[in-house]
């Protein structure tokens, strides 16, 4: 057998996921949405089954059929009666044991600095020229970046990587996860009036700045939470991560009963500031801002009612098989290369962009079958049989319409690019990406935590009604494309003070002028 051949993605180029379409991720996306086949078939046999004894009911044959066997030996009708009904009343017990405990998202906070830590472009310049630490190239570069990277003047950095020199000490590094992710914690655990020792299961994902005692710990320490909590501290996972910690929510939510999850999506921006001079690993310094996101989940069906959302589907795809996907975001020192000094940093890959197009078409491809309608699902196949049979080229692809199946896309701030790209790939209308250019204008690309404040967006603009199917996607090292589902219990129309006094007109305006 020969080995399969993975295609090289061409360099600074956002796949079109539309040129093809692997059947291998149609076959996971039908098989995911297979797995509730045996409790939907065992529910139609007991509806099928309750309307034929209601039938004879009100016909009045189960009564005659009564009165017959009272007075004779049991009729084959009699029989066909009492195998109906234990059938029924075994296929209503296997609905009820196969059916999952529900994910709701009570609710969420973000974090929003204060004032003080606003970095405006000019301030972002002349604090790297204050540091001393990089050429008048590498300067030049990364004001080029930001200039054309969609960001606003409203950003935030830590204080320390102001002063002079950097503070960037563990402490520092600590104080700052302390500022955001108690912040948002002690939040959202006051809008929803949940004690700490409530909570049965703490998640944190961060994926650079991984100290001992974790992360989690030290929320745990913080808050005061029962010794009996279970705790999970992901790291190295990227800006993905995010809903990698609320499908291990999901999973816990499924063992635990009656409990609460809380999630804690952040990056630390203190310790991974890069101080070199190579323009691969300058990028990050130009998009990464602080930022920071809290979570809380349960399984309690007594919170369906003020819950926000309950999670429909969560699908994630990963290309570490794939060396050039693997390699694409890497820590490393900068070793090679003129300016290599032997400074970590984040490379990013020239192929970025390509492996993220294939990432997402893997991903969407999974996703299609859970949530398309029939309609957009019966076009879709007809269209790859028809391309198979008469060649790809006498036959131009099917798009899906997703606009279909969503009413809100939080996409991911990896940059400028990522959301042009998805937005044209996916045949989204301005609308669609409209809250995901305003965080990355109003926040930068705040990793993992990007996603929620996309929602709060949503929320605080736009309102989200009853029903309404929020899809969450995100992007990261690994590399990783990630989907998370959600519909929307109740009406909802919250004010987060993360987007308190957001100028919309003013973010149109300075986007069109650094075009």
């Amino acid at each position: 057998m020969q080995p399969t051949r993975v295609a090289k993605p061409r360099p600074n180029y956002f796949y079109d996921y539309r040129a093809s379409v692997s059947e291998k991720f149609i076959r996971r996306g039908l098989y995911v949405c297979c797995r509730s086949l045996p409790a939907a078939i065992l529910l139609a046999i007991a509806a099928s089954l309750a309307l034929e004894l209601g039938n004879m009911l009100r016909t009045g044959e189960l009564i005659r059929l009564w009165s017959v066997a009272s007075q004779t030996d049991l009729t084959f009708n009699l029989v066909t009666v009492v195998l109906s009904s234990s059938v029924l009343l075994a296929a209503l017990l296997s609905f009820f044991l196969l059916q999952t405990r529900p994910v709701y998202l009570v609710d969420f906070s973000c974090y929003k600095p204060p004032d003080s830590w606003k970095t405006p472009r000019q301030m972002f310049h002349e604090c790297s020229v204050a540091s001393k630490k990089f050429t008048p190239e590498s300067i030049d570069f990364q004001s080029k970046i930001l200039a054309r990277s969609g960001l606003g003047d409203d950003t935030y950095l830590p204080p320390g990587l102001a002063q002079q020199p950097p503070a960037i000490s563990m402490s520092d590094a600590r104080w700052e996860f302390e500022q955001v992710c108690f912040t948002a914690v002690r939040d959202v655990l006051a809008k929803t009036g949940v004690h700490p020792r409530q909570i049965g299961c703490v998640i944190v994902n961060c994926s650079l700045f991984n100290p001992t005692p974790s992360l989690s710990a030290m929320i745990m320490n913080h808050f005061k939470m029962s010794s009996n909590v279970i705790n999970y501290n992901l790291g190295g996972m990227g800006c993905s991560a995010g809903i990698i910690a609320i499908d291990l929510a999901r999973q816990m939510l499924q063992m635990l009963p009656n409990t609460y999850v809380l999630v804690v999506s952040t990056e630390n921006i203190t310790q991974n500031w890069y101080f070199g001079n190579t323009k691969s690993m300058l990028i990050p310094n130009c998009l990464f801002r602080v930022g920071g996101a809290a979570m809380l989940l349960s399984n309690k069906r007594v919170e369906s009612w003020r819950a926000k959302y309950e999670l429909k589907h969560v699908v994630r795809t990963h290309l570490a098989n794939n060396d050039a996907a693997f390699n694409c975001v890497v820590e490393q020192e900068d070793a090679e290369g003129e300016h290599a000094e032997g400074v970590r940093g984040v490379k990013l890959s020239k192929q970025l962009m390509a492996i993220a197009g294939e990432a997402l078409k893997a991903n969407i491809t999974t996703l299609g079958p859970l949530v398309l309608p029939i309609s957009e699902q019966m076009l879709f196949a007809a269209n790859l049989l028809g391309r198979k049979l008469l060649g790809k080229k006498k036959l131009r692809p099917y798009i899906p319409d997703f606009k279909l199946a969503f009413e809100h896309v939080c996409i991911h701030t990896g940059g400028r690019g990522v959301i042009d790209e998805i937005e044209k790939q996916l045949c989204l209308t301005p609308e669609f990406v409209d809250a995901s250019r305003a965080t990355l204008y109003r926040y930068g690309n705040i990793s993992s935590s990007s996603i929620w404040y996309v929602l709060a967006y949503i929320e605080s603009m736009k309102g989200v009604r009853k029903g309404d199917r929020v899809w969450q996607l995100g992007f990261g090292s690994g590399f990783k494309c990630n989907s998370a589902v959600w519909a929307a219990n109740r009406r909802i129309s919250d004010q987060h003070a993360a987007w308190d006094s957001f100028d919309h007109d003013q973010m149109e305006d300075d986007l069109a002028q650094s075009l």
